[in-house]
C-alpha cells in the first residue's frame, strides 16, 4: 500500500489540477458571455410610456436594466427627448426593442409624422406652433429611410408659407418698435437726441413705408383668396335692355261739349 501511495496522490493531483483548469475556463467564459450581453444590452434602445409621453430608454453596460437616453451630442438631447402623446396609441412600439438608432429614428418617425400633420394643416397658430414643434425633433433624426425624409419635406413646405408670414409680422413689429424709439429718443434732451434726428429723418420715410408694406402682406394680401377677389373683381354695369320702338300716332284733335265725333280717317277718296 505505500508503494501505490505516490501514485494515488498524483493522480488526485492531476484530478484537482484538471477541476481547476475546467472551473477557470468555464467562468472565464461566463465573465466573457456577460461582458458581450452587456455590450449587446449598451446598444439596445427600448420605449415606454411615463405620464402620457413616450420614452426613450438605453441599455446599461450591464446585461440588464435601462435608463433614459441621454445622448452625449446636446443638439440631440432635444429629438430623444420624452414625446407628448397627446392621445397618440404607442402600445406596438414599447413592444420592441430597436438594436441601433438608425432603426430608433424610422421607428419614431411616424409618431412625430402623425402629430404633426394634422397641426400644421390648422388655421389656428397656437396648434401650427405645435406642428412646427414636432418636425424639428423629426428634422434631427439622422436616420430616416428616403421615403420618409421626402414625407418631411412636403409637410416643411406646406408650413413654410405660415413661416415666411411670421417672420414678416415680426420684422413689421421691430420695425415698428425701431422707428418708436428713435421718436423717443430725438424728442428727449440728451446726448443721443441729434443722432436720433438724423437717423429719424434718414430711415424714417423708408422705414414707415416698408412697415405698410408688411402690414398689407401680412393682414391683407395674406387672406383668404375669395375675399381678395371679391375686394379686387370690378363691379359690373348692367345695362338697360332696348325697348321695341314705338310707331308715332297722329294727334287727336281736342273736341268740344256737343261736336259729332270725327269719324276714322279712311284714306284718300277717288
Amino acid at each position: 500500500m505505500n508503494v501505490n501511495s505516490p501514485q494515488g496522490f498524483g493522480h488526485r493531483a492531476r484530478r484537482a489540477f484538471m477541476r481547476t483548469v475546467t472551473l477557470l475556463v468555464i467562468l472565464t467564459l461566463g465573465v466573457g458571455v456577460l461582458f458581450l450581453l452587456g455590450k449587446i444590452n449598451a446598444r439596445t434602445f427600448t420605449l415606454t410610456v411615463d405620464n402620457g409621453a413616450l420614452v426613450v430608454m438605453k441599455g446599461r453596460n450591464l446585461p440588464t436594466g435601462a435608463a433614459p437616453y441621454q445622448p452625449g451630442d446636446a443638439r440631440l438631447a432635444d429629438a430623444y427627448a420624452p414625446i407628448p402623446l397627446e392621445g397618440q396609441d404607442a402600445t406596438l412600439l414599447t413592444l420592441q426593442s430597436y438594436s441601433e438608432r438608425d432603426e430608433l429614428d424610422r421607428a419614431l418617425f411616424p409618431l412625430l409624422e402623425s402629430l404633426a400633420r394634422p397641426r400644421i394643416a390648422s388655421d389656428e397658430p397656437a396648434r401650427v406652433d405645435r406642428g412646427l414643434y414636432y418636425l424639428r425633433r423629426a428634422e434631427k433624426l439622422s436616420g430616416l429611410t428616403d421615403e420618409q425624409r421626402r414625407s418631411l419635406q412636403g409637410m416643411l413646405a406646406d408650413v413654410a408659407y405660415y413661416q415666411a408670414r411670421q417672420k414678416l409680422e415680426d420684422a413689421r413689429r421691430l420695425v415698428s418698435e425701431s422707428l418708436a424709439q428713435l421718436k423717443l429718443a430725438a424728442e428727449s434732451q440728451n446726448r443721443h437726441a441729434r443722432s436720433a434726428n438724423q437717423m429719424l429723418s434718414t430711415v424714417g420715410p423708408p422705414a414707415r413705408d416698408l412697415e405698410e408694406a408688411l402690414r398689407r402682406a401680412v393682414h391683407t394680401e395674406s387672406g383668404p383668396q375669395e375675399a381678395q377677389d371679391g375686394a379686387t373683381a370690378p363691379t359690373r354695369q348692367v345695362s338697360p335692355s332696348p325697348q321695341p320702338p314705338t310707331s308715332p300716332s297722329a294727334p287727336v284733335p281736342a273736341q268740344g261739349p256737343g261736336a259729332p265725333a270725327q269719324p276714322p280717317d279712311a284714306g284718300p277718296t277717288p
